[in-house]
């Protein structure tokens, strides 16, 4: 964080252990980058002892994990889920699989 330049704006809507909450909360209130908008956290929901809920909220946007919640988020992952349906009925791995070590099997069933 320090490498980023004072008007950099962090963006995470990904998964909370990307940015060390801790140190974006320091970040912010030393002024080392100029703001932060954070849609995932470590732990969900934020706990109300984290260092975050303390940040200034001008250069801080907290939001519960919903940033796809939209129409478009809806709609692409609809379509991702249905071409991973079609592709595992044409015998096919599904390409963002969890737990690939179950392929195998999966394809040989006993």
């Amino acid at each position: 964080l320090r490498a980023m330049k004072p008007t950099a704006i962090l963006i995470n809507t990904a998964r909370g252990e990307i940015a060390d909450e801790e140190a974006v909360a320091r970040a912010l209130t030393e002024g080392w980058i100029a703001g932060a908008a954070l849609d995932a956290f470590t732990h969900e929901p934020l706990p109300a002892s984290s260092p975050l809920r303390a940040v200034d909220p001008e250069r801080l946007i907290l939001t519960p994990h919903n940033v796809s919640h939209s129409e478009a988020g809806r709609r692409a992952n609809l379509k991702l889920a249905l071409e991973q349906i079609l592709a595992a009925g044409r015998g096919e791995a599904p390409a963002h699989c969890v737990n690939p070590e179950a392929i195998p099997r999966w394809r040989n069933p006993r």
